[in-house]
């Protein structure tokens, strides 16, 4: 009852960013607001143009249904429905329909006085789906450099990138990202585990304290960074593998065109060891 009487407290007018009062009300636990709406129209509109698109396809098989871009002898220009047209529509569809969401979110941190962290940490989730299908293909001068919309179709896609490069495990924002990645799974997995076992004790036995917490990793590893700080760095973590995924995706094709192997000769023609007899090129 608590948490009713803190909504029954908090669910008033304001905070919104557009609409005003229009929207401005809930529909049982959820807000709707103007981006409320804006994300419900343009997320089904999106689904049903990709259930039209398999109507009209080959196939109602969910791993092999794929809405593909276009030709890439379309350039930047608009496509006939049934030969990328309905790619670039639903790509508009599914960018505005996660921009109001991240846009609902922030209504609703202002509407409790809080942070804006958590729209702020979904931008970058949409930064990386708009490099890919917006900003990579626009740079590359022709949608086609988008990937397409289905379950076997995109990873075939992915493979084919990666090939296109000669090996893809060598770009180096690739690795960082990758790194990001296997730290966030490691961060996530001390603080859960940890968490459970001092919150979730035997029966009859008394719950354990973030004090508990912090002397555990202080005898582990011989420092805590605390219940606050291990959020903190989770987040970060998280979104640096997020930013760095689009930036390893990014940079192919447009700053960086041959195999990714070769880029590394900068290190191996370094004048520390270069010329050196028995060096890396000796």
């Amino acid at each position: 009852m608590a948490l009713l009487s803190f909504e029954r407290k908090y669910r008033v007018r304001g905070g919104t960013l557009i609409g005003g009062d229009l929207f401005d009300f809930w529909i049982g636990p959820f807000y709707v607001g103007f981006f409320g709406v804006t994300t419900a129209f343009f997320a089904l509109l999106g689904t049903a143009l990709i259930f039209y698109g398999a109507a009209i396809g080959d196939t109602w098989n969910p791993f092999l249904i794929s809405i593909d871009p276009p030709e890439l002898e379309i350039g930047l220009g608009m496509a006939p429905l049934a030969k990328g047209g309905l790619w670039q529509l639903i790509t508009m569809c599914a960018a505005v329909a996660f921009i109001s969401w991240a846009l609902r979110e922030v209504e609703i941190a202002r509407k409790l006085g809080m942070g804006l962290h958590v729209p702020f940490a979904f931008g970058v989730a949409i930064l990386a789906y708009i490099t890919l299908v917006v900003v990579r293909p626009v740079l590359m001068g022709a949608w086609g450099h988008g990937f397409p919309y289905g379950i076997f179709s995109h990873l075939d896609w992915v493979n084919n990138v990666g090939y296109a490069y000669g090996n893809f495990h060598y770009n180096p924002a690739h690795m960082i990202a990758v790194s990001f990645f296997f730290t966030t799974c490691l961060a996530l997995a001390l603080h859960g585990s940890l968490i459970l076992s001092a919150a979730n004790p035997e029966k009859g036995e008394t719950m354990r304290t973030p004090e508990h917490e912090d002397t555990f990793f202080r005898d582990l590893i011989g420092y805590s960074i605390g219940p606050l700080g291990i959020h903190r760095l989770g987040l970060f973590l998280a979104l640096n593998a997020g930013f760095w995924s689009a930036v390893c995706i990014v940079v192919s094709g447009t700053v960086w065109f041959d195999a990714w192997a070769d880029w590394w000769y900068w290190y191996v023609d370094l004048p520390f060891w270069a010329d050196l007899e028995g060096g890396v090129n000796g």
